[in-house]
């Protein structure tokens, strides 16, 4: 390992191996102390994918948040200087946060190459602002309407759609069949009634 009097080499990606349930305290941390640590020219970015998750339980919408990686965390940051030795300051900075187990490759870290990063940031951005529902449903399935004006009436499945979250739905009404455009967390399989 060399000196901190190093000049640092171009910042790159590294994957932070932590413990479960603890990415965001990692993230946080980091982002917090960079500063006070003086290692803002070391340390550029701490990315944390996930998406938004929305179910059902006993009849009521509930959306989390989901690590789309969990138990890692990805980080921007000068490590090599010039003479690809690891610069000490920021290494173990970053490898004695709270809540790390250390960098993925151990204490010569690879770099992720940019493709990996580029996936990764590419999948954050696809699933930014979009609810995934966490069940799917299937045309033919039936079904059993839990809120709305149709509640209580079961139908089938005629048509899903993921992106919107919503499903079409046949219900006899009147002894006729009646389309019905309903969302995921509106339904729940007949079978679990």
């Amino acid at each position: 390992m060399t000196t901190e009097t190093s000049a640092p080499a171009s910042a790159q990606w590294f994957a932070l191996h932590t413990l479960s349930g603890q990415e965001n305290k990692v993230k946080n941390y980091i982002e917090k102390f960079k500063k006070a640590e003086e290692l803002d020219d070391y340390v550029l970015e701490v990315l944390l994918p996930t998406e938004v998750i929305s179910e059902v339980k006993n009849g009521k919408k509930s959306t989390k948040v989901r690590k789309l990686y969990p138990g890692y965390v990805f980080i921007n940051m000068c490590l090599y200087d010039a003479e690809k030795k690891v610069i000490i300051k920021p290494f173990y900075f970053v490898k004695d946060a709270g809540g790390v187990i250390g960098f993925v490759g151990g204490d010569k870290p690879a770099a992720l190459r940019q493709a990996e990063i580029d996936d990764i940031k590419n999948r954050v951005q696809a699933a930014s602002g979009k609810e995934i529902p966490k069940v799917s449903f299937e045309v033919g399935e039936e079904l059993k309407i839990t809120d709305g004006a149709f509640a209580n009436l079961t139908g089938r499945v005629d048509e899903v759609d993921p992106t919107r979250g919503k499903l079409k739905i046949s219900v006899s009404i009147f002894g006729r069949f009646t389309p019905v455009e309903l969302e995921y967390w509106q339904v729940q399989r007949a079978s679990e009634s």
